[in-house]
């Protein structure tokens, strides 16, 4: 293993084997990152998600996939070619794996990938140990899924964030302000079926943690590229607030809890949550 990645372990309170799992999967969203610097994909594009506020500014929960948004709408931007500085950053640090464009079934202006990888291989690359390892079943993969946004709606801002390891390198970010902005838009439109996004509620609980403002242009823009806000009035803050409550209303804790649990380092954290709870936070939003 190399001396880098061995120093990127660290940082981890590795117990199970679950443990040494979300470890890796980090890492490797973290040498992909630095896979695209080196290919200059942060000069057309935001890093922005639940990965990049876990990387990038210590959200307290792990995260599977990653998301990016291109700066200006570009309606031929082909991801390929950053899927191969990807693999070839992964390669050199030690690490098998594969990064393949997935194909589109439907129209979409996402460009997606997969960056796919055999856990129990990669766990005994991090020298995870063979007990550990042998916890794992030799088919389990992990898979990060990679997306681009290439028709992002307009009004948000970007910042520098800087990352130390494997090497020093930059990633272009959405400031926090529009990542809330992106948050809020997932809670107010998500389709849950039967699975509810905790981790979207989870996320919202840490911005107000933190005090983050509303970036509420960029929400009016997400809202109504999507056709959720067609009032010819400016979205207000009172009405995102009486949107939350009523998606709120429809809440099924139980389960927002147990979507989110197993990417906790502190369970504990979610067991105040409650309808009232989230009315509560509601009223604390804050926009700029």
């Amino acid at each position: 293993m190399h001396d880098a990645v061995a120093a990127m372990l660290r940082k981890y309170q590795l117990r199970t084997a679950e443990d040494h799992v979300n470890a890796l999967r980090e890492i490797l969203q973290e040498i992909a990152l630095c896979g695209l610097w080196r290919g200059k994909f942060f000069e057309h594009t935001a890093f922005y998600g639940g990965t990049a506020l876990r990387i990038l500014h210590g959200l307290d929960r792990f995260s599977e996939d990653m998301d990016f948004s291109l700066l200006t709408p570009t309606e031929h931007f082909d991801l390929a070619p950053y899927n191969a500085f990807m693999a070839e950053e992964l390669t050199a640090w030690g690490f098998t794996v594969q990064v393949e464009k997935k194909e589109k079934t439907i129209d979409s202006a996402v460009e997606s990938a997969f960056l796919k990888a055999n856990t129990r291989e990669q766990l005994l690359i991090i020298e995870a140990g063979e007990e550990m390892a042998a916890g794992i079943h030799r088919n389990r993969s992990i898979r990060i899924k990679i997306e681009v946004d290439t028709e992002p709606p307009p009004n948000f801002a970007t910042e520098t964030g800087f990352l130390l390891q494997p090497i020093p390198f930059s990633v272009r970010t959405f400031d926090l302000p529009s990542f809330f902005a992106g948050k809020l838009h997932a809670i107010l439109c998500r389709q849950w079926k039967n699975r509810v996004k905790g981790r979207d509620w989870y996320d919202f609980v840490w911005h107000l943690g933190r005090g983050t403002a509303l970036n509420l242009a960029h929400l009016e823009a997400r809202l109504r590229q999507t056709n959720h806000y067609r009032d010819e009035k400016p979205l207000a803050l009172m009405d995102v607030k009486q949107m939350l409550n009523a998606r709120i209303e429809q809440l099924d804790i139980q389960a927002a809890r147990a979507d989110v649990q197993h990417f906790l380092t502190h369970p504990s954290a979610i067991e105040v949550w409650s309808k009232d709870f989230f009315y509560a936070l509601t009223e604390k939003i804050t926009a700029r």
